[in-house]
C-alpha cells in the first residue's frame, strides 16, 4: 500500500514538474502560446488566464497582458510649427487592450512599439505643424486643437490595422521653444515692461503737472479775489506758514528792525 502510495505522489510530482503555471495578477490577462515539441499544431489559445491558478504544459508559454488602461508616453524634439520655429512636446496617450488573445494572436508581444508608436509621432508632427508658435505656446484652443488632431488621426491607424485597442484619451503637454527664443521671449516681455513703466511714470508726472497748475490758478485767481500784488500775496502767504509754524509756541522772535521768528528744533 505504502509503495503504490509512493508511486502516486512520484507521478503526481512528475506531472507537476512537467507543468507550467499561471496566476496573473488583478487588471492582467495571460495569453497561453502552444508550442508541442513532437506531434501537433501550436498555437494561442483561445481563453485567457484571467484569474486563479492555471496549469498548462512545459512547452506552452505565457504571454502577461496588462488590460488596464495604460499611459505611453512620447517625447518629440524639434517638431516645426507653421512659422518654422521647432518646438519640443513631452506627448502621452492612454489605451486599453480590448482583446488579448487577438493582440498577441495576430500583433505579438510590443504591438504598440511596432505599430502605433511611430504613427503616433507623425501625427503629433502633422498636427504642430498647422499652427504659429506663439499659439501652440500660449493659447490653450490650439492646444485642443492640436491633441483632437492627434486622437482622430489615431483611431483612423487602430480601425485600419484592426488592433483590438481603444484609444481612451491623447495630451500634449506644453510646448517648449529653443533656448534662443525663449531668451528672445524674455527680452522682448522685459523690454514691454519698461514701456509700460515709463508710460505709468509720465502719465503721473502729468498728473502732478496738472494738479499744480491747477493749484497755482486757484491761488492766482485767491489772490486777484483779494486785490493784492504778487508781492503782497506772497508775504501773506509767508505770514501764514509763520502763523502755522509758531502757533504752537515753539519760536522766538528776535526783535530788530523787524520781529524775525527762530524755529526751535530738537
Amino acid at each position: 500500500m505504502k509503495r503504490m502510495f509512493s508511486i502516486a505522489a512520484a507521478l503526481v510530482a512528475l506531472c507537476l514538474a512537467a507543468c507550467s503555471s499561471y496566476s496573473p495578477d488583478a487588471g492582467h490577462e495571460v495569453v497561453l502560446v502552444e508550442k508541442p515539441w513532437f506531434f501537433g499544431h501550436g498555437g494561442v489559445d483561445t481563453i485567457p488566464v484571467t484569474t486563479g491558478l492555471t496549469f498548462a504544459a512545459f512547452t506552452t508559454d505565457g504571454v502577461d497582458v496588462d488590460v488596464r488602461p495604460t499611459m505611453h508616453q512620447l517625447l518629440m524634439h524639434d517638431i516645426m510649427t507653421s512659422d518654422g520655429v521647432p518646438l519640443s512636446f513631452d506627448a502621452t496617450i492612454n489605451l486599453q487592450v480590448v482583446d488579448s488573445v487577438s493582440l498577441i494572436r495576430n500583433f505579438g508581444q510590443g504591438w504598440y512599439e511596432r505599430n502605433l508608436e511611430q504613427p503616433f509621432g507623425t501625427a503629433i508632427r502633422n498636427a504642430v505643424k498647422q499652427h504659429g508658435m506663439n499659439e501652440t505656446a500660449i493659447s490653450a484652443s490650439a492646444i485642443d486643437s492640436i491633441d483632437k488632431d492627434i486622437h482622430d488621426s489615431l483611431v483612423d491607424v487602430i480601425q485600419n490595422k484592426g488592433l483590438p485597442v481603444k484609444l481612451l484619451s491623447v495630451t500634449v503637454g506644453r510646448a517648449n521653444p529653443p533656448d534662443a527664443i525663449k531668451s528672445q521671449r524674455i527680452e522682448t516681455a522685459a523690454q514691454e515692461q519698461r514701456v509700460q513703466t515709463e508710460k505709468q511714470i509720465k502719465l503721473a508726472e502729468d498728473q502732478r503737472k496738472d494738479a499744480e497748475t491747477a493749484r497755482a490758478a486757484a491761488d492766482n485767481a485767491y489772490r486777484q479775489a483779494l486785490g493784492l500784488t504778487p508781492e503782497q500775496y506772497v508775504q501773506l502767504k509767508n505770514i501764514e506758514m509763520v502763523h502755522s509754524v509758531c502757533s504752537s509756541g515753539k519760536c522766538t522772535f528776535i526783535q530788530g528792525g523787524t520781529a524775525t521768528p527762530v524755529v526751535n528744533i530738537k
